[in-house]
């Protein structure tokens, strides 16, 4: 007993030939309605992507409440209805809420870097030692909103990495590299007689950063950091 034929269109039976090629369509119809969709072929149904930056979704809302409320407050249930997320998908994306915390820690530094070149870049006379110094050091404050609140959520992990060795991690580190960075520019611009490069470069990045915690509580104005800044500045350089 011969197999069934069928048609490959529109799946109908064929009668099996008794010579010749065995057929696989039942008319000319579906022959030609074969021939069109290998000339046109349909464009197949949109498949539903993964939801774009899901993690990253979940991250700035970390951002959010630290910023906002406090780490303390950043629990997983918190997390999740803040980023309009269920617990189950913020449980999906990061192995627990440690991961989730230094993943959004090591996310803001990147960002920061990122937003920090793409001002510096844009300066007028950026190749001077001097004028990149400077910029170098006012990233460290709030003088715009991006760095206002990248500056409380940094505030709220360090407050947080003081009772947890494991986030303490994250901020204790062998490496100074922004320490590193003003010390090679002040060398670049210009040091005075008897400046110890590296003191004054820790020197600056610790000074400076208080003073943006300063302006965040509104103990200082903008004004009275950039003279102080420029106070430090012309201490350490020559020809100012």
């Amino acid at each position: 007993m011969r197999d069934e034929i069928t048609c490959r269109v529109c799946r109908g039976a064929i009668r099996p030939p008794t010579r010749g090629r065995r057929p696989v369509y039942c008319s000319r119809a579906c022959q030609a309605r074969a021939y069109r969709s290998r000339r046109d072929p349909p464009v197949p149904a949109a498949v539903e992507p993964e939801p774009a930056g899901r993690r990253r979704q979940i991250v700035e809302a970390v951002w959010r409440i630290a910023a906002e409320r406090g780490l303390q407050m950043a629990t997983v249930r918190e997390i999740a209805a803040e980023a309009g997320v269920s617990p189950r998908v913020v449980q999906y994306h990061f192995a627990d809420k440690h991961d989730l915390l230094v993943t959004a820690l090591r996310m803001l530094h990147r960002e920061n870097e990122i937003r920090a070149r793409e001002r510096i870049t844009t300066l007028r006379d950026a190749a001077d030692p001097r004028v990149l110094l400077r910029a170098t050091l006012e990233e460290l404050l709030p003088l715009d909103d991006q760095r206002q609140a990248s500056l409380r959520v940094m505030a709220a992990y360090y407050a947080r990495s003081l009772t947890d060795p494991a986030l303490a991690e994250v901020f204790l580190h062998d490496a100074n590299p922004l320490e590193d960075l003003v010390a090679a520019l002040i060398t670049a611009a210009g040091p005075g007689p008897s400046i110890d490069v590296a003191r004054e470069a820790d020197l600056l990045v610790g000074g400076v950063s208080g003073l943006g915690l300063d302006l965040l509580h509104g103990r200082r104005t903008r004004a009275d950091v950039r003279r102080t800044l420029d106070y430090h500045l012309g201490r350490i350089l020559t020809g100012r």
